[in-house]
C-alpha cells in the first residue's frame, strides 16, 4: 500500500472511532429512555440526514468528530413540557453516569478489539521491551556470540555488529560453555549484580582467562573464559573515540519485542494490554507539559523528539508510513493506542469534556444530600453559566495545545525510521 492510502485509511479509523464514541452515549440514553434527538457524524452545514423515530440521523461537512444531542444534558437548554419527564437530569444518577462514561468505554472497548486481532495476527509490541534498561538488568545472558569482531564493524543499518569472518576470535563465552539463561554471580571472585556491571568488569579485565561464577536452572556453576581484546566505544557513547578493551561475546536476555497469542490467550492479553496502555497514557500525561518546550524547538528547526506529543495528522502520518513499510503491528498499536488516550482523556474532570459532566452530576448529588443532613432546600443543578468562564478557558487551552502538536507535525513531523 502507498503512504497516501496508509494515512487515509488511519485518519477514518479515527473518525471511525469518534463516531462511535458518540454512539455509545446514544445507545445508552436511549436503552434509559432518554430522548435523543440528533445523531450527526461531523460538524457544520447538514449533508445528509435522514430521520427514524423522534432521532435525526445524518452527515455534515467538517468530518472533524461527531455529535449526539441528548434532551436536558445542561441546564443551558430550553426543555418543552412535553419532553421534561425524559430529560436526561431526571433520570438517576447512575443511569446518567453510564451515558457519560459511555463514549470512553466505547473506546476502549474498541482498543481491546484491535489489540485482540493483532494479538492474534501480527502480533503485540511489548512494553516492557520499550522500558527496558539494558544496563540496570540482571546479568542474565540472552545471545552467546560465535565470534568477537576485532574492530568496531557494524552491519549495513548500523543496529548490530557485522556477521563473523574467517579468522575472528571465537567467542570466549561459548568456548567456556556458557548459554542464554546463564546468569553471571561473579568475575575473578568480584560479585556481579547487574550487566552494568559485569560490562564493566570485563571490559577492564586484561585479556587472558577469567574465572566466571553462574547460576544455571539454579545450581551454581564455574567456568573459565579467555577475554580477547578488541575495539569499543565507550559505553552510552557510540559516537566516543574507540579503545581497547576485553570482550567476552554476550548479550543481556531482554523482553522479547513482539509477544504472540493463540486465539483463546489473546482475549485476556487484549485486555492486560489496555491496562497496560492506560498506565503509559497517565505516564505520558503527567510528562506532557516537559515536552512542550521541545515541540518550539521542533518547529524551530531542531531535530523533533520521537517522545513529544502528537496531533491527529501526525498519528495519520506515522499509521500511514506504518503501513507503506509493511508494518501492521505498529499501524495496530498506535490505532489502539490513540483509543485509550482518546477514552482516558475524555474522563478528565473539565468540561466541555465528558468527565466534567460526571464530576457535576456528583458533585450536584453530594451538595443535595449535604443540604438535606442539614435540614436545608435542595441547592438544585449547578449554574453552567457560571462555569462557562472555566470551559472557554479550558478549550482555549486544548485549541492552543492542538495547534502546536499540529504544527510541529507539519513542519518537524516525527518518522517510524
Amino acid at each position: 500500500m502507498t503512504f497516501t492510502l496508509g494515512v487515509v485509511i488511519f485518519a477514518l479509523g479515527i473518525l471511525v472511532s469518534v463516531c462511535l464514541h458518540e454512539a455509545g452515549h446514544l445507545l445508552t440514553a436511549k436503552t434509559f429512555g432518554m430522548k435523543a434527538t440528533q445523531y450527526f457524524a461531523g460538524f457544520g452545514p447538514t449533508l445528509w440526514s435522514f430521520r427514524r423515530g423522534e432521532t435525526e440521523y445524518g452527515v455534515k461537512a467538517i468530518p472533524a468528530g461527531g455529535f449526539v444531542k441528548i434532551v436536558g444534558m445542561t441546564p443551558l437548554e430550553e426543555v418543552s413540557p412535553e419532553d421534561s419527564r425524559r430529560a436526561f437530569w431526571r433520570f438517576p444518577l447512575w443511569q446518567r453516569t453510564v451515558v457519560l462514561v459511555a463514549g470512553s468505554a466505547t473506546h476502549f472497548l474498541l482498543a481491546a478489539v484491535i489489540f485482540y486481532f493483532s494479538a492474534i495476527t501480527t502480533g503485540l509490541l511489548n512494553p516492557a521491551a520499550a522500558t527496558f534498561d539494558t544496563m540496570s538488568a540482571p546479568p542474565v545472558i540472552g545471545e552467546v556470540s560465535a565470534c568477537v569482531v576485532p574492530g568496531y564493524d557494524l552491519n549495513a543499518d548500523k543496529s548490530n555488529f557485522r556477521a563473523c569472518r574467517p579468522g575472528d576470535p571465537v567467542g570466549p563465552a561459548r568456548a567456556a560453555g556458557l548459554r542464554a539463561g546463564d546468569r553471571v554471580v561473579s568475575v575473578n571472585g568480584k560479585p556481579i549484580t547487574t550487566y552494568a556491571e559485569f560490562v564493566a568488569t570485563v571490559r577492564s579485565s586484561p585479556p587472558g582467562p577469567v574465572r566466571i561464577a553462574y547460576l544455571r536452572d539454579g545450581q551454581r556453576r564455574t567456568t573459565t573464559a579467555n577475554l580477547v581484546a578488541t575495539r569499543r566505544p565507550p559505553v552510552g557513547k557510540p559516537d566516543g573515540p574507540l579503545q581497547t578493551v576485553s570482550a567476552i561475546g554476550v548479550s543481556v536476555k531482554s523482553p522479547p519485542v513482539v509477544l504472540h497469542y493463540s486465539a483463546a490467550a489473546a482475549a485476556p492479553a487484549a485486555v492486560w494490554y489496555v491496562g497496560q496502555t492506560v498506565e503509559q497514557t497517565f505516564s505520558a500525561i503527567k510528562s506532557f507539559p516537559s515536552k512542550i518546550p521541545k515541540l518550539f524547538d521542533a518547529i524551530g528547526g531542531q531535530q523533533r523528539d520521537p517522545q513529544t506529543p502528537i496531533s491527529v495528522v501526525g498519528a495519520s502520518r506515522i499509521g500511514g508510513e506504518a503501513v507503506q513499510i509493511g508494518a501492521p503491528i505498529a499501524f495496530l498499536a498506535l490505532l489502539g493506542g490513540l483509543n485509550v488516550f482518546i477514552g482516558v482523556f475524555n474522563l478528565f474532570p473539565l468540561l466541555p469534556l465528558d468527565g466534567g459532566h460526571v464530576a457535576i452530576i456528583w458533585f450536584e448529588r453530594a451538595r443535595s444530600w449535604l443540604a438535606a443532613r442539614r435540614g436545608k432546600p435542595d441547592p438544585g443543578r449547578v449554574d453552567y453559566n457560571k462555569l462557562l468562564p472555566v470551559t472557554y478557558a479550558v478549550m482555549l487551552l486544548f485549541g492552543g495545545l492542538t495547534l502546536l502538536t499540529l504544527t510541529a507535525d507539519i513542519v518537524n513531523p516525527i518518522r517510524i525510521g
